[in-house]
């Protein structure tokens, strides 16, 4: 339904890791070509980075194609970061059509991505509002799986999880409730944790940095494909993949 991704490594502009790449995410908005469900991801997109000395991330999202937005064009060409997240939208049926459902997602040092569906939104989930306090319900971005996925990663990460554990653990009480998919991309940062758990995933790590996506951005060498049902924690010093 999406397609996403993470970076981290020397300052790089947005327009490098976006943009211009042949199969970049900017052309995975209209002719992605891993994706199993869906053709096009033209309902909207967002972009997250982190600017030097500041831990909060800034956050540019659209409800437009990414194509469509000569105004990103400009900035990514002259937005030079160390740590982004980035995702391009196909939207579901019944779900927010407006930038507030765009990924990223964000909450203090926090950016967050979902890559899926959750079938039968929303009754299938509603056992698990009870795990989510009223405040964060009442907060929630946007009438959205992706959000309620977000509120619940959020109450993990409160009560101390471990970013993979938190990951792990919110697809598993998804998957315990309903049929989904549940491909999680978040990051700090300083670090990327990412779910596969329906969609496809991949890594690649090399001197200009670590980047972990729904799919490569190029056909260049070094691109690892990531199991089904693995979480998947990156940093500077290398990446981890484990079962969920």
């Amino acid at each position: 339904m999406c397609r996403h991704l993470a970076f981290l490594g020397p300052p790089t502009s947005l327009a490098t890791l976006l943009l211009v790449p042949e199969h970049g995410l900017l052309t995975q908005s209209w002719a992605p070509r891993e994706q199993r469900f869906g053709a096009v991801n033209a309902d909207g997109f967002g972009v997250g980075w982190y600017a030097a000395g500041d831990p909060r991330p800034a956050r540019y999202r659209r409800a437009v194609p990414m194509w469509a937005d000569p105004s990103f064009a400009d900035i990514a060409r002259v937005t030079t970061t160390t740590a982004a997240l980035a995702a391009v939208r196909s939207a579901t049926v019944g779900t927010t059509q407006d930038e507030s459902a765009s990924a990223p997602y964000t909450d203090g040092k926090w950016l967050f991505s979902h890559n899926g569906r959750i079938h039968g939104w929303p009754s299938a989930v509603e056992p698990l509002v009870n795990a989510i306090p009223a405040s964060r319900l009442l907060t929630m971005e946007a009438h959205v799986d992706s959000a309620l996925v977000w509120a619940l990663v959020l109450e993990a990460l409160a009560a101390g999880e471990n970013p993979d554990a938190a990951l792990a653990g919110t697809v598993r009480k998804v998957l315990a409730h309903a049929e989904a998919r549940v491909n999680l991309l978040l990051t700090d940062g300083r670090t990327i944790t990412a779910t596969a758990a329906g969609d496809t995933l991949y890594w690649r790590s090399g001197p200009d940095g670590v980047f972990v996506a729904s799919e490569p951005s190029d056909d260049g060498p070094g691109w690892n494909s990531v199991p089904d049902n693995s979480v998947l924690t990156a940093t500077a010093d290398g990446v981890d993949v484990r079962p969920l």
